[in-house]
């Protein structure tokens, strides 16, 4: 039942309103988080790839526009997927890059919640928030590889790319993700310093 009202509330007030929090909360706490994997893609520099995500609820709130939007790669796991394989179809799907090494990972998983106003908004309405796997690669190929054009039916998920520093991924980002990407940074800072071989896989 709250979640038929909240879906009303969208399909009456447009689907940039947020419902109201009392409301968002009681339906927060119903939502799972999605199952995700994200990846830190390192180049021979040591720096690492982000895009640059537009997103229609960034329109809610002025933080959530211009270079506070950029992410690390990240995307949903499907049923059965071992998370190391969704990792590289998702490197693949939001860069284009398929010569990557695995190098290291963060064992078991981290998690966001999205703020309120963007619950019943953001991820469809379906999530609270997501739970990610966390790798990091060594980008193998060069930058005429990227490409962050849609692949088959998927739409693009960047407008923009670009290589930083890993220790300003966290600056970059939408404020719900910058504690877990300050612990990615915490994790994955070897990485940055020197050219590390791959780790066997799954």
């Amino acid at each position: 039942m709250m979640r038929d009202s909240i879906v009303n509330n969208l399909l009456i007030n447009g689907p940039l309103m947020p419902p109201p929090v009392a409301q968002t909360e009681i339906y927060a706490a119903s939502l799972p988080l999605r199952p995700c994997v994200g990846v830190v893609l390192f180049n021979a520099q040591g720096h690492v790839w982000v895009g640059r995500h537009r997103p229609r609820w960034a329109a809610l709130k002025e933080s959530y526009v211009g270079d506070a939007v950029w992410q690390l790669p990240q995307g949903g796991i499907e049923p059965r997927e071992p998370s190391r394989e969704a990792a590289f179809r998702e490197l693949w799907e939001e860069t284009g890059v398929r010569n990557a090494s695995l190098i290291g990972e963060i064992p078991g998983w981290l998690t966001y919640e999205l703020p309120p106003e963007l619950i019943g908004i953001a991820l469809k309405g379906k999530y609270a928030g997501h739970r990610l796997r966390w790798y990091a690669m060594r980008f193998d190929g060069d930058d005429s590889e990227i490409d962050i054009g849609p692949k088959g039916p998927m739409k693009s998920e960047f407008d923009a790319w670009r290589w930083v520093p890993l220790t300003e991924v966290p600056s970059l980002a939408v404020d719900f993700r910058r504690v877990v990407y300050e612990e990615v940074v915490q994790e994955f800072a070897r990485f940055g310093r020197r050219r590390v071989t791959s780790i066997a896989a799954e």
